[in-house]
């Protein structure tokens, strides 16, 4: 793939570590990054995310080939409203959020008036950590990333979208948005959620000073999701509402029956329980094993 201009809308992490890749890949003859502040310009400059960067919506849009939004799930669509006017006939938008009914239900129509095309898609990668300062070239090698068309999609453009997650390196896996929403729901909102109780439970001021210096590798490895954006994450819980609900109650039920065996006191089912978490996780560490 080789794009004439690509544009990243938000040069976070995820924004930032596109820029990097796309431009050390060579994707686009012209990498720019629309951001929101002065100093975020100059400092992605310096870290070179892109070969421009601007806070013109204007310069960034227009004549855009591909539009990657990298901004939060819950200004999405007014971002695209502010600047649709530029937008080029034919360019082809995608983003980068994990919760995808209302973007693809409201932004596939807004954008086909232009002449445009919308195809949505969420790489399964990232960092606790936040900013620019934090992207790197090589986020996406390895990962996945999963495109949700929807009715109607341009069959051009979801190609495109497909061809630009695997030329960063990712795997890119196409799925509706229904089950999208509900398997990132399970497998990556519901551990950021559990991670945040646990934070809260054992790092209460009600359990004392003890209990903080007690903590080691096992709880900050368990912890470590709970340190993510709580405004992000905020966004997301609130756009993909049912479907988290729904996977807390799942949680609820293994829980439930885990504190049954408990309650009994009984080794050969608790140990049973332990076992078979240990050979599922084994298994999708490990597929290839015999």
């Amino acid at each position: 793939m080789h794009l004439e201009k690509l544009t990243i809308v938000g040069a976070g992490l995820i924004g930032g570590s596109l820029g990097l890749a796309a431009k050390e890949r060579e994707l686009a003859k012209q990498v720019t990054a629309l951001v929101r502040r002065p100093q975020s310009v100059e400092q992605c400059q310096a870290l070179g995310i892109a070969h421009d960067v601007t806070l013109e919506a204007t310069d960034a849009i227009a004549d855009a080939d591909l539009i990657v939004l990298c901004t939060p799930v819950a200004s999405m669509i007014d971002l695209v409203k502010s600047w649709l006017p530029v937008v080029k006939v034919g360019a082809v938008v995608t983003d980068v959020g994990s919760t995808k009914r209302q973007l693809v239900n409201e932004l596939t129509p807004i954008i086909a008036e232009k002449g445009a095309h919308f195809v949505g898609s969420h790489p399964m990668a990232g960092s606790a950590q936040t900013g620019p300062s934090a992207a790197r070239a090589d986020l996406f090698e390895g990962s996945v990333c999963v495109v949700t068309p929807g009715q109607g999609t341009d069959s051009n453009a979801l190609k495109l979208v497909n061809q630009f997650w695997e030329d960063l390196g990712s795997q890119s896996i196409v799925t509706s948005v229904e089950e999208h929403d509900q398997l990132v729901a399970r497998c990556s909102q519901l551990p950021h959620l559990l991670s945040s109780v646990l934070a809260k439970i054992v790092l209460s001021p009600r359990h004392g000073e003890l209990q903080r210096q007690l903590c080691a590798t096992g709880f900050r490895d368990m912890s470590r999701l709970a340190s993510g954006s709580p405004v992000m994450w905020r966004d997301i819980v609130i756009s993909n509402r049912e479907a988290i609900l729904g996977v807390i109650d799942e949680f609820f039920v293994e829980l439930e029956q885990l504190k049954g065996m408990i309650k009994a006191d009984t080794k050969e089912d608790i140990q049973s329980w332990l076992s078979e978490a240990k050979r599922v996780r084994d298994d999708w560490r490990n597929p290839d094993k015999d």
